[in-house]
């Protein structure tokens, strides 16, 4: 369907074929002519399906209108703060909608746009929201510093976008984003973007929404058609490296979006490019947004050929030239891989979608095939072929095998764990011993925010060491062989039966040869 039978103003048709447009995508024939209408609506789209200009067309459209009514000029005056107000979770996305404001506004004659980031000084966002706007883009903890101070002034917005709604929840935005839309008018038209409106999305679309549309236009299912996808498997950590390291020398790859777990792996891995010549930069939510700008920038005008990311940071990336996408560290959650891999096949384009997968990683790439119902083809390079046997990737559920199987066998029955799959004994105490097993489980490279939370954007992340160096301990850690001690062998003694509880703190025990004291 053409843009110019979806009711839009003639200054955005002719944005929009100015930009390169003939005919609207799928989810923007459904969503923009129930948004023009006013309705609220719940929208699920998948990446690189036009869903920004799903939401800036009829935003644009609604600031025209109001341009166009003198009645409200005559009434109201100045109308100050934001009349579109548009929340993503990282800079990169708010950035990517500012810049799609600005293209299919650029007929729209004193279009107003700001946005409002982290990683940017105050005083420039305060002087923006000080005077009138028409569009606001910002990421929610931000803007609720803002709100918090009085500097944002929200009660005259008329449309709230959220793009990306289950990505904001898993960062933990849910408490701003309730408390910003308490400080915007009740009614105001709301428009949701979300991979998924199941759990804590449906009920926020419950509280916020009214009587929405319902447009689903995504699956996790799509396959992907100009997308190829491979996995590699690994013996090891320099298995790895050498696999990464033949893939991004191959003259097919224009350009790469190499995938790591955690922020710090981000950093090792691009300075591990870096000396060995490669055009690299690593990002991630730790660092400055002027760095992040120029970053981009320079993987748009390919003078980066390599850019290592975190999944946060990588939201809002739409660079056509990306040839490649590596996931060295695998996702958090499997709906995370069909984003990473959306980085590339954009614009017409083919991709190319690799997976560097080790044993521990049986447990995640099984979710992966479960979610997405297809398998990924195991590959394999001539002179780097894996030493150990391939671990057993169960085929996909076949028609009518039970719900909740994969392959015909319950997920958690014994077996699926690393112990049968890499050939080894379950742990299994000599009689007459403790239970006392070594200091800490083995490092995982890869386990990144399954392990330990969120570690990107605005969140903790846990001391890990450089890839092949020293565990540095925690300093919370009680000795250097910390452990659960045998108490006939020394350590806490327990009480004996029938002694007192005590009315204070626990008494110190006479230290014994070998144990601990408290």
């Amino acid at each position: 369907m053409s843009f110019e039978t979806l009711g839009l103003n003639e200054a955005l048709t002719k944005a929009v074929a100015a930009s390169g447009y003939d005919s609207a995508t799928e989810v923007q024939t459904q969503a923009i002519p129930p948004a023009l209408a006013g309705a609220d609506l719940m929208v699920s789209a998948s990446t690189g399906s036009g869903k920004t200009a799903a939401f800036i067309l009829p935003a644009l459209q609604r600031v025209l209108a109001a341009r166009s009514d003198t009645t409200v000029k005559r009434e109201r005056g100045v109308i100050y703060g934001p009349r579109i107000l548009v929340l993503c979770p990282t800079r990169e996305l708010a950035m990517q909608v500012a810049k799609a404001a600005a293209t299919y506004g650029r007929f729209v004659q004193g279009l107003r746009v700001a946005t409002v980031v982290g990683g940017v000084p105050y005083p420039a966002q305060i002087a923006a929201l000080r005077g009138p706007l028409d569009i606001l883009i910002s990421t929610p903890g931000r803007l609720l510093d803002h709100l918090q101070t009085g500097k944002a002034v929200l009660e005259n917005v008329e449309m709230l976008v959220l793009d990306e709604a289950d990505r904001m929840l898993d960062m933990g935005f849910i408490d701003d984003i309730n408390t910003i839309s308490d400080a915007i008018p009740a009614a105001r038209q709301t428009v949701m973007f979300s991979a998924t409106f199941a759990g804590h999305v449906g009920r926020l679309a419950q509280n916020l929404l009214r009587d929405p549309k319902r447009i689903d236009v995504s699956s996790h299912t799509d396959t992907h058609e100009n997308i190829e996808q491979r996995l590699h498997w690994a013996d090891n950590v320099n298995h790895k490296n050498a696999l990464l390291d033949h893939i991004l020398t191959q003259k097919e790859m224009e350009q790469a979006l190499v995938f790591t777990s955690t922020q710090r792996d981000a950093d090792w891995l691009a300075d591990r490019l870096a000396d060995m010549g490669h055009h690299v930069a690593s990002l991630h939510g730790g660092h400055p947004q002027g760095r992040r700008n120029r970053v981009l920038q320079g993987l748009r005008n390919q003078q980066l050929k390599i850019l290592v990311a975190t999944d946060v940071a990588a939201r809002g990336i739409d660079v056509p030239t990306i040839s490649h996408v590596i996931n060295y560290g695998l996702p958090m959650k499997a709906e995370d891989y069909v984003h990473r891999i959306g980085r590339t096949g954009r614009a017409g384009r083919n991709g190319l979608a690799i997976t560097l997968g080790e044993r521990m990683d049986v447990g995640m790439i099984r979710r992966i095939q479960q979610f997405t119902t297809q398998n990924i083809p195991v590959a394999m390079i001539e002179g780097l072929e894996p030493k150990t046997p391939e671990p057993k990737m169960f085929a996909m559920r076949s028609e009518g095998a039970p719900a909740g199987r994969f392959g015909g066998k319950p997920f958690g029955k014994p077996g699926f764990g690393p112990a049968k799959s890499f050939g080894k004994k379950p742990f299994a105490p000599r009689q007459g011993e403790g239970f006392a097993p070594r200091d800490r489980a083995p490092f995982d490279r890869n386990a990144g925010e399954r392990n330990f939370g969120h570690q990107d954007g605005n969140r903790f992340e846990q001391p890990r060491p450089p890839m092949g160096g020293d565990v540095q301990r925690s300093p919370f850690d009680r000795a250097p062989s910390a452990g659960r001690v045998d108490h006939k062998a020394g350590g806490f003694a327990p009480r004996k039966p029938g002694a007192p509880a005590g009315k204070g703190p626990f008494k110190p025990q006479r230290p014994r040869p070998g144990g601990f004291t408290r």
